[in-house]
């Protein structure tokens, strides 16, 4: 068996060796040691910032603190008061009133006094009648209410002129395609009592004559006499559902005297309508009622504003406004007579009889 060869250290070496190795593992440690505070170094700078700061900020004298102002309480906006709403216009029997009998052919009638809604004569003037064309007043008040312009153009339509047809209504005459102005509207239907120049304000103001009643019918809510007012159209057909009283009829008459425009157009005697391909020289429109009343004895009263109305159901009718010499007014509404000249000759009765 071939021996190997197994060198020999002496002690002396192995103790070098350990303490070059100690030597090594130490110079180690120290390298670590300085890369780690190296590496701390900044976190610590920050850390005694930090703790600089919170120890100054705990060492600073405190501040006086301002006292806080009092709480005020809240002024108290004393609130203006809604204003008082104006007082109804409302027809009122006294011990003086006069309750006619059937010596006035008209069935029903009443005279009042506009400065204090006395009444001063009356006959059945709570009865609920059938307005016939007086009911165009109140057509012509909302109309006024509600219109934009007076000389907007209206286009007459189909379904206007066959509305007046079939149900036979009085009319200025338009033709279909025809425009007219709201102004020439307005008085189209209270001197004509044109069915036709009222659909148009209708349409005009709310779209159909639908919506435009429904309008009509707030207004009479408005004036406080909705209770025995209710109107179905804006022409006067007749319709069990559309009626009013004569002192209603005075209602509204005097709350459209009250309107400038309304009573331009009520207390009109005439109005030229302007030239249209239909009508090449316009039309002359007529309140018939006032060209016929106006020279009659009425003792001084000057009648200066009417409508008149007519259906079956109705009898000849008619609302009228006088004028005294000192400047009182007077409302006077009749329903039910045989003929439209009876019509007149009764309200010349009423004001030279009650009004002087």
């Amino acid at each position: 068996m071939e021996d190997r060869y197994t060198p020999t250290i002496s002690e002396e070496e192995r103790a070098a060796r350990r303490a070059q190795r100690a030597a090594a593992r130490e110079k180690k440690r120290r390298a670590r040691r300085r890369r780690q505070l190296v590496l701390l170094a900044p976190v610590a700078a920050l850390i005694l910032v930090a703790v600089g700061l919170v120890t100054a900020w705990a060492r600073r004298e405190p501040e006086p603190m301002e006292e806080s102002p009092a709480v005020q309480p809240i002024a108290q906006v004393e609130k203006e008061p809604d204003p008082e709403p104006e007082p109804l216009w409302t027809p009122v029997e006294t011990a003086d009133t006069i309750h006619l009998d059937d010596s006035l052919p008209s069935a029903y009638a009443v005279v009042i006094d506009r400065a204090d809604g006395t009444i001063l004569a009356e006959k059945n003037s709570e009865a609920v009648i059938s307005p016939a064309s007086m009911t165009k007043i109140l057509t012509l008040l909302v109309a006024a209410e509600n219109l934009k312009s007076l000389e907007d153009t209206v286009a007459i339509t189909i379904e206007i002129t066959d509305y007046c047809y079939v149900n036979k209504c009085s009319v200025v005459g338009y033709e279909v395609g025809e425009t007219a102005t709201v102004r020439e509207l307005l008085y189209g239907t209270i001197l004509s009592s044109g069915a036709d120049a009222a659909l148009g304000l209708a349409t005009y103001v709310a779209g159909s004559q639908e919506a435009f009643v429904e309008l009509m019918n707030e207004k009479l809510e408005e004036l406080g006499i909705s209770d025995t007012a209710h109107f179905t159209n804006c022409v006067g057909l007749y319709h069990p559902d559309h009626h009013c009283t004569v002192r209603d009829m005075a209602v509204i008459l005097n709350a459209a005297m009250d309107n400038e425009l309304c009573r331009e157009v009520l207390s009109a005697h005439t109005y030229e309508t302007a030239p249209t391909e239909q009508h090449l020289e316009g039309q002359v429109l007529s309140n018939w009622f006032l060209r016929r009343i106006e020279d009659k004895d009425t003792s001084g009263i000057d009648v200066i504003g009417a409508k008149t109305g007519y259906v079956a159901q109705s009898g000849n009718c008619a609302a009228s406004c006088g004028r005294a010499g000192d400047g009182s007014e007077y409302i006077c509404v009749t329903g039910n007579t045989y003929s439209s000249w009876r019509a007149i000759y009764d309200h010349v009765e009423l004001y030279k009889t009650y009004c002087n």
